[in-house]
């Protein structure tokens, strides 16, 4: 919107070979291709229904209607940063009291 983006979205490659040259281009022997994903290329090789789909940005758009530059402005539920959340004081420090509730003991 207006240069913004305001959702995004994919479609999954179910191409049992697509997938297989995705592999390769990670590096992946046949032998690792085949033992972690052997099952679901031969799986594949039957038809799979496409899966994709788009997801919408509601906090994007209200932080464009509302003029902000950072969508943390307009955020229902707001993280610092650094992951901390100021309104529920989280992550905080664990209490003695607490740890004895769920029978949490530290062994140095």
């Amino acid at each position: 919107m207006n240069g913004n983006e305001v959702a995004g979205g994919s479609i999954r490659t179910t191409d049992p070979e697509i997938l297989k040259k995705v592999f390769k281009a990670l590096n992946h022997t046949e032998k690792e291709i085949q033992a972690q994903f052997g099952h679901l290329l031969e799986a594949f090789k039957y038809g799979v229904p496409p899966h994709g789909g788009i997801a919408f940005g509601l906090d994007r758009l209200i932080a464009i209607l509302a003029g902000e530059e950072s969508i943390r402005e307009v955020m229902a539920f707001p993280k610092t940063s650094d992951n901390r959340d100021p309104l529920m004081d989280s992550p905080s420090e664990v209490s003695q009291q607490q740890l004895e509730e769920l029978g949490i003991h530290f062994v140095k």
